[in-house]
């Protein structure tokens, strides 16, 4: 019986991806006796951490260990293979079209790679064809007739690059004025409109910022490649972002206001989507849900996070509510933390907790708008730990900015290879007890 217990138990932790990767980080090493000395510690491993477990608990941990703790590559070379981003991981995850040996996303795509954990299950990448991407892109909006639900209308009919889809992800992440700053950088006549080529050096200015490539990384800014090239050699792919900002013949230009509303327009649809999946299709949303959305992407755990919104079903026992304007205004504010943080200061010195009064006249200073003083409160009643009515501003602004940026951040990473393998075995044991 304790045989068997034991193959089961190591059966399951093989099949973590944590091992997996540490059995690729073995194949990678040049030495020999390495390769050794790295199997028989990687075995040794396992059998004690799999008999400590029986020992331990001596039950069957079969719906314990079902789960698979996912680590994230490291961005660092291991010998010819090429270094894979955190973010790049996740574009191959979810996109699901290829042309010409490129892999693209669709809109659904991207909506889902912001709003789910994992990719929705299918067989390989539907390949297309020229024509395919002709017809599609034959068929995009015109930017004219702006809508609050371009990428859910256009769904599985459109195409975004990688590059594309980091400069996404940076358009939900940073507010106005950055990218208002950056158009006057490019807008070189000074008549507030950029053309395709300006986009595309925008567009390479923001990705590097998305990705933080290291200093030792060999990549080329499009700002080089493209000096002094005619607009008619430029060789990039057409997309259904290139169409709808440029036109057919990507002669048209793009002034601030519209990129604007498409900025505010991506950023609303994003944010629809994850409060009617808590809203169920209601128009208010409970307070102990806003707490689930707030936390979501950060680098708190599960359990801690189930403390977090039991405080608030117990400090508002009788729910309100938050309506969709009210969350939307709150989660854009977050956007400005940076600027917030800075105020903050100027009111608080030392760093000293904060009233709901100071909290909501920092947020207006830094941003123009004021939050509805119930989602305040509401906030004050997650974020403070003794109840005394004030709140721990960093506390508050480390947890909200592993929310801003959705978890891609280097602190955020869990550990890979031997050290994930470990930490996979050490929460396994933990839920079993």
């Amino acid at each position: 019986m304790a045989t068997t217990t034991t193959s089961r138990i190591l059966n399951r932790l093989i099949k973590c991806r944590n091992f997996r990767q540490f059995s690729k980080d073995v194949k990678y090493q040049k030495d020999p006796s390495k390769n050794l000395r790295l199997v028989a510690f990687g075995t040794c491993g396992i059998c004690v951490g799999g008999i400590s477990l029986w020992l331990r608990n001596k039950v069957d941990f079969g719906p314990a260990l079902s789960s698979t703790v996912l680590a994230l590559e490291p961005r660092q070379k291991q010998d010819d293979v090429y270094p894979v981003s955190d973010k790049e991981q996740r574009f191959q995850s979810f996109a699901s079209r290829e042309l010409d040996g490129q892999i693209y996303m669709t809109m659904q795509d991207f909506l889902e790679s912001v709003t789910e954990e994992n990719p929705r299950p299918r067989i390989g990448r539907f390949p297309l064809k020229k024509k395919d991407v002709d017809h599609m892109l034959d068929n995009t909006p015109k930017k004219r007739k702006a809508t609050k639900d371009l990428f859910r209308s256009i769904w599985d009919k459109g195409v975004i690059s990688y590059t594309e889809y980091l400069f996404l992800l940076c358009i939900l992440t940073k507010p106005k004025a950055g990218y208002e700053i950056a158009f006057k950088m490019f807008d070189r006549d000074g008549n507030e409109r950029i053309d395709r080529r300006e986009f595309l050096l925008m567009e390479e200015i923001f990705r590097k910022k998305a990705e933080q490539d290291d200093e030792d990384e060999e990549t080329v800014s499009l700002l080089t490649k493209y000096k002094g090239t005619p607009d008619s050699e430029i060789k990039v792919q057409e997309t259904t972002l290139l169409r709808y900002f440029f036109g057919a013949k990507g002669k048209d230009t793009l002034d601030f206001n519209t990129f604007y509303t498409f900025m505010d327009n991506l950023q609303s649809e994003v944010l629809e989507l994850e409060f009617y999946e808590f809203s169920k299709g209601m128009p208010r949303i409970s307070e102990p849900e806003f707490a689930h959305v707030l936390l979501r992407y950060t680098h708190i755990d599960d359990d801690e996070r189930e403390i977090f919104v039991k405080r608030v079903k117990e400090r508002m026992p009788e729910e309100k509510g938050i309506d969709f304007q009210d969350f939307k205004d709150f989660l854009q504010f977050l956007n400005n933390l940076d600027d917030f943080e800075i105020v903050l200061k100027m009111y608080t010195f030392a760093e000293r907790p904060i009233t709901q009064e100071e909290f909501g006249r920092a947020v207006q200073v830094a941003t123009g708008h004021k939050l509805h003083p119930h989602v305040v409160d509401t906030v004050f009643k997650i974020f403070d730990r003794d109840g005394d009515g004030k709140l721990s501003q960093q506390e508050f602004i480390g947890v909200m900015k592993n929310r801003v940026y959705r978890g891609f951040r280097e602190y955020l990473r869990k550990p890979i290879g031997w050290a994930g393998f470990k930490a996979c075995v050490k929460k396994e044991l933990k839920h079993a007890r």
